[in-house]
């Protein structure tokens, strides 16, 4: 896999907490944003690797509120435990440029986790394998790094220049951190952000669908490296829609995305 930049990932981590962003995290709508799946990631992986987290707990569920467009500049994060029980504990993280607000922040549930106290009930994989989907284009982008050079893209269905619900595979072609593996949760919130550009209804041309929020369920730790993101857009006449989406990897479903969406005549 190549990116075709001098890049080699998304962020550079410059201090415990702080974080450089690189131009692959930049988004397809302002050259100074970031996509939002990046710091979504970002933000997750400081949830689960934070130096006082428990070994038996697992995520299960991470709310993001995007308070505003996240900036190519350097960030800070902070974790804090809201509450913690035997068996749940609820985090919150936020995201911050230097000198500035926060921009994003995310209240994650995390579950513990008994190897096989219970049976296992799982569907099996209901997609198109990511080796027989389609190498297809990413809409036009006005700069040549970013998000959409930084990520692969297979499609089981759809495309992103079709109008409707689809069905894309996609894996990081960089590291989310420099010099570190990317693990299997970051991989999946680094995705799950694009449901709504995946499912797009209406011309990127003549419209935006920008989310302000996005919620991820897991009921199964993700394997492999790559995730399907199963998309459908809704849209009503008042400007306001919803992308849900069902998140698949290797075995089967892996649990859900969900964003609210925005929507306006540009």
């Amino acid at each position: 896999m190549s990116a075709s930049s001098g890049e080699t990932a998304f962020y550079v981590r410059t201090d415990a907490d702080r974080y450089a962003p690189t131009a692959f995290t930049r988004g397809p709508w302002d050259a100074a944003s970031q996509h939002a799946g990046p710091p979504a990631a970002l933000l997750g992986r400081s949830v689960e690797r934070r130096p006082d987290g428990r070994d038996d707990m697992r995520l299960a569920r991470i709310t993001y509120e995007i308070l505003r467009p996240v900036p190519i500049r350097p960030l800070e994060i902070s974790v804090e435990v809201v509450r913690a029980g035997r068996g749940t504990e609820l985090l919150e993280a936020s995201l911050t440029p230097e000198g500035g607000e926060a921009v994003m922040r995310a209240r994650a549930l995390r579950i513990r986790r008994t190897a096989e106290s219970v049976p296992e009930v799982l569907e099996g994989p209901a997609v198109l394998p990511w080796q027989d989907s389609a190498e297809l284009p990413f809409f036009d982008v006005p700069w040549d790094v970013g998000y959409h050079t930084a990520m692969e893209l297979r499609f089981a269905a759809g495309s992103f220049t079709e109008r409707g619900p689809a069905t894309c595979w996609m894996r990081p072609r960089v590291p989310l951190v420099a010099g570190e593996e990317t693990g299997a949760l970051e991989r999946v919130l680094v995705a799950a952000d694009s449901g709504n550009g995946i499912s797009s209804e209406l011309d990127f041309r003549t419209h935006v669908f920008v989310n302000p929020d996005l919620t991820v369920h897991l009921h199964r730790h993700p394997i492999g490296e790559w995730v399907c993101v199963q998309a459908r857009t809704s849209i009503d006449t008042a400007g306001i829609g919803t992308a849900d989406a069902s998140l698949h990897d290797e075995k089967g479903p892996i649990g859900r995305s969900v964003q609210s969406l925005f929507v306006a005549a540009r």
